[in-house]
């Protein structure tokens, strides 16, 4: 594959998107263990759907005041360095939350392995952008979110097995492994991004102001926050969905294993493909197969049967996530990505809390099933925003 290798000296050698790659697939794995567990282990502290709900949303506000407030940082430091030791501070999190037994240290936990992962988000992602061509920034992307999903099909497998049989806590020991596994391979690797702004941008309120005065930068905005909308269903409320039903842990390692098969198979052919036709066709596709098959859920009693539909609605979200982000930057100059990557990150943390609150409300008065009702009805809403949007040809891009 020719984003990963290129020939020197009659050998081959990794491309920085080939090492990024491998990097963001150990820090992926790590992220793919933690969330298979992480709501059924809030869970443990509270035993009610509702409540995790509600405090998962208070965390998405943590977050979005987090991208804001970082703005400084991220114009003024080398990302690399950033993205190093963030690292490095999750993985000592990671260690904290496994030896821990208040749900108060969870809380505070919570909050700062939430601060670190807007600081990780945003740093791995202007690395991958100024490592991109214009022309191939979508090919890239999807190259990054194929490596991504490859760990979150082997994750939650890995999470199932060994929280039935060893407990939830040696998860985190494990996942502070695989992170600093990663920090010492992206050390290794040498990757420098020295893309520092001389003039930083302090001014919170104009920053948010000018990012969202932008008609077209809040379309790839609301369209690229439907991708994190939907993964509120699959893994915040399926694997309590499943526990419900009195199936084993494992099972949720396997429904999580079958929702990232279509990631691996479709999403770097997709991007491609959104790279030479443009992306509103692929929007609009994507977010109307999960829009159907959620829906079609609501009418399903058979618990195995809804797993299965909710894994096909992959293909759509194939289409989606990597393809989102190269959109994004697309229609952004290359001045302002240092400015902007971080507050169009805020769209995570909106659309979670979106989804987060109205389902826990939801779920306060109706049963289970009627949030497929919801999250349907969600999908549709992007299907049109997604056909309103400016439309990028990065093939027919000089640079």
């Amino acid at each position: 594959m020719g984003v990963l290798v290129r020939k020197q000296n009659g050998g081959h050698i990794f491309t920085g998107i080939g090492k990024l790659a491998v990097t963001g697939f150990i820090v992926a794995l790590a992220s793919a263990i933690i969330n298979t567990i992480w709501a059924v282990h809030m869970d443990s502290f509270l035993n009610n759907i509702s409540l995790v709900g509600f405090i998962s949303a208070a965390l998405t506000v943590v977050s979005f005041a987090s991208y804001f407030l970082f703005i400084p940082l991220i114009e003024k430091i080398k990302k690399s360095t950033i993205y190093f030791f963030t690292l490095l501070l999750m993985a000592i999190t990671y260690i904290l939350f496994a030896i821990n037994t208040k749900f108060y240290l969870f809380i505070l936990l919570a909050f700062i392995i939430t601060i670190l992962f807007t600081l990780r988000i945003t740093s791995f992602g202007i690395i991958v952008k100024d490592k991109s061509s214009g022309k191939h920034l979508s090919r890239n992307e999807g190259l990054m979110y194929t490596f991504w999903n490859v760990a979150w099909v082997i994750g939650p497998l890995i999470a199932g097995y060994i929280s039935e049989s060893f407990g939830v806590r040696i998860i985190f020991v494990l996942a502070a492994i695989f992170i600093l596994i990663a920090s010492l391979t992206f050390k290794i690797s040498k990757i420098k991004d020295v893309n520092i702004k001389k003039k930083i941008d302090k001014n919170l309120i104009k920053n948010f102001v000018d990012f969202f005065k932008n008609k077209d930068r809040v379309k790839a905005y609301i369209v690229s926050g439907g991708v994190n909308l939907w993964w509120i269903l699959i893994y915040l409320f399926m694997p309590l969905y499943i526990i419900r039903h009195e199936l084993h842990t494992l099972w949720i390692g396997y429904f999580l294993f079958a929702v990232a098969v279509p990631l691996i198979l479709f999403t770097f052919p997709f991007a491609k493909l959104a790279g030479k036709i443009g992306f509103k066709k692929i929007f609009k596709i994507g977010f109307l197969i999960p829009a159907v098959l959620a829906i079609i859920c609501f009418f399903i009693t058979n618990v195995y049967v809804v797993l299965g539909i909710l894994a096909l609605a992959s293909v759509g979200l194939a289409m989606l996530e990597s393809t989102t982000e190269a959109y994004f930057f697309d229609i952004t100059k290359d001045k302002d990505e240092s400015r902007f990557y971080g507050p169009y990150n805020t769209t995570i943390e909106v659309n979670q809390f979106i989804g987060k609150i109205l389902s826990s409300c939801l779920l306060l008065f109706l049963p289970f099933k009627f949030i497929f009702l919801l999250f349907g009805a969600f999908m549709l809403f992007f299907v049109f925003v997604s056909s309103r949007i400016k439309e990028v040809i990065e093939k027919r891009r000089k640079r």
